[in-house]
């Protein structure tokens, strides 16, 4: 008896997976299902021509804002270039202000005209730069807070900076901070060395001897090739004798 109810149970799900392949592979059903398809159309014309309308406004829209933005970019880059050359020549005053518009509108124009592009946040960037060469530490921590970089290298660039203006400001426990998030950043044989040392400097001032020297211990250990190493090892050696190891 169970054996006979098993065989049905097996004829009837054949059954359906036939009866399902006829459907799929049936040219009238098919045409039966377009026919409600087309009927639906026809009843609701307004609401399938209101949708596709609003389809192409929207991806007409993401198109023209990515093109401009794109133009609006390469505005912002023509600016940026001459305001660059300045701040490397010190000349914080046309870097930021420009120069009469001669060949630049200088950063804080940008920043204004060109915000929302890679080229204006990178002049966000250059401000809190500037600002940190003419002394204006809360500036330029407000500034470089407030540039989302984008870059690996450059991001924890802006952590050390800010962990500069700190330094100068004598906050040592906001400096060492940033500087311990620039040092963890995309951990690199070029500049987290560098970073590090800071670190350790202002562990230094801020009488951590213990944390200092596990910086200065990490350069040496971690960054054998690095020219930070002789430093570290002088620094420790300080430190030590300070600590009583031997």
């Amino acid at each position: 008896m169970a054996k006979n109810l098993k065989t049905d149970t097996t004829k009837t799900a054949t059954s359906k997976e036939h009866s399902n392949l006829e459907i799929f592979e049936s040219a009238e059903v098919l045409q039966q299902g377009l026919s409600k398809t087309e009927q639906f159309a026809k009843n609701n014309q307004k609401l399938v021509l209101g949708i596709g309308v609003g389809i192409l406004v929207i991806v007409a829209g993401i198109l023209l804002f990515q093109w401009n933005n794109e133009t609006k970019n390469a505005e912002a880059q023509k600016e940026l270039f001459p305001a660059q050359f300045y701040l490397e020549k010190d000349s914080t005053r046309k870097a930021l202000a420009g120069d009469n518009g001669n060949t630049t509108i200088g950063l804080t124009a940008i920043t204004e005209d060109f915000g929302s592009t890679k080229a204006g946040g990178l002049a966000k960037f250059y401000v809190g730069v500037a600002k940190l060469k003419e002394g204006k530490f809360d500036e330029a921590i407000s500034n470089l807070e407030g540039c989302n970089p984008n870059d690996l290298l450059l991001q924890a660039r802006v952590y050390s900076l800010i962990g500069d203006a700190y330094m100068e400001k004598s906050d040592l426990g906001n400096a060492i901070s940033y500087y311990k998030k620039a040092a963890n950043y995309n951990v690199n044989e070029l500049f987290t060395p560098i970073y590090m040392s800071k670190l350790a400097l202002a562990q230094e001032l801020n009488k951590d001897l213990a944390g200092a020297s596990e910086t200065y211990n990490r350069i040496i250990n971690d960054f054998e090739e690095s020219s930070e190493k002789a430093n570290a090892q002088k620094k420790l050696a300080k430190i030590d004798q300070i600590l009583g190891k031997k």
